[in-house]
């Protein structure tokens, strides 16, 4: 997979950790090896103009996705097609304050975020209960996977 991460934001974080959970979950999602996903890590000035322009909705967000090529998740048997997945932008300044709220790390909203803007891109949504139910159920058993993966590394 290629996955490119540019970090705008100002603020350090484990770039390394979030490129393996997209790696993992592109890979648990039977996304084919050749599709392309960016990260872009941005300051709270940055996601406030992203989140005004396109969701026409003022202040920062934590997590905006951006679809390409609207690819979908594929099976084992059938990987989705190589493409463009798309952008995930990231605020980790408004992810940090979530993770004081939620008693968890930054770096543990940041990797939900990840999760969360990958299952948008592959056409996931939680506008409708069944929907939310769906998203939210695949979005925790790749990060639970996740964590068992780090914790055997």
């Amino acid at each position: 997979m290629s996955i490119e991460l540019n970090n705008e934001s100002g603020m350090s974080v484990d770039e390394d950790a979030i490129q393996r959970l997209a790696s993992f979950a592109l890979d648990a999602l039977h996304v084919h090896a050749d599709a392309e996903l960016a990260i872009v890590l941005v300051d709270e000035g940055a996601m406030e103009q992203l989140h005004v322009r396109w969701m026409d909705e003022p202040g920062p967000t934590d997590v905006l996705s951006f679809p390409m090529d609207e690819l979908r998740p594929g099976t084992e048997d059938d990987p989705t097609p190589p493409g463009l997945l798309g952008d995930i932008v990231l605020c980790p300044q408004v992810a940090e304050a979530q993770a004081v709220a939620a008693h968890h790390s930054t770096l543990d909203e940041l990797l939900l975020l990840t999760c969360h803007g990958l299952l948008h891109l592959l056409g996931f949504d939680h506008a409708e209960p069944d929907e939310k139910a769906e998203m939210f159920g695949i979005q925790g058993e790749i990060l639970s996977a996740f964590a068992a993966q780090s914790r055997g590394r």
